[in-house]
């Protein structure tokens, strides 16, 4: 088994291993520290696979980014009260929504649908960043003006929510 192999499975034992602790602790604080770990733990999978642009905005947007917004809102809001059905609820939507990711996943493989994998040597022609560019302002244009606009008019909530009233 070579290097890069064994740091793959250490690195996805790593995400899933954080992933499940998130669902399953007890205390939001720790669940947001298991959300970095499976974050930082997703960018590495990132960089084995020669996206080091991905990985660099995994930490940045997601590992930097949200989980400080997350942690405000963890802060900010009472937690006490909902603690009781906060486990019940998560403890019943993660058994139901991983059941039907195990599925899927099942369906997919055995009808055959899973493309096979192109291998970092694709990335190196023109460099995963030309790839991305190329992506978004080819094939993915509309959705991504659409999460452009999404973002802009939810942003013109917040400051209208934010606004005093002026009397």
């Amino acid at each position: 088994m070579s290097a890069a192999a064994v740091v793959f499975y250490v690195l996805a034992a790593l995400a899933v291993t954080s992933a499940v602790m998130v669902i399953a602790s007890r205390n939001a604080i720790h669940s947001a520290i298991y959300l970095v770990l499976s974050f930082l733990s997703m960018a590495g999978l990132y960089v084995l696979l020669e996206a080091e642009f991905v990985a660099v905005v995994q930490v940045l947007v997601y590992a930097g980014g949200i989980m400080v917004l997350f942690l405000f809102v963890i802060m900010l809001v009472n937690l006490r009260d909902a603690q009781a059905l906060r486990i019940r609820v998560h403890g019943t939507l993660s058994a139901a929504v991983g059941i039907l990711a195990a599925g899927l996943i099942l369906y997919t493989y055995s009808r055959g649908r899973i493309p096979p994998a192109t291998g970092p040597s694709v990335l190196r022609e023109g460099g995963n960043l030309q790839r991305v560019g190329e992506a978004l302002l080819t094939q993915a244009l509309l959705p991504f003006e659409i999460a452009s606009i999404l973002l802009l008019v939810a942003m013109v909530g917040a400051i209208v929510l934010a606004r005093k009233p002026s009397d």
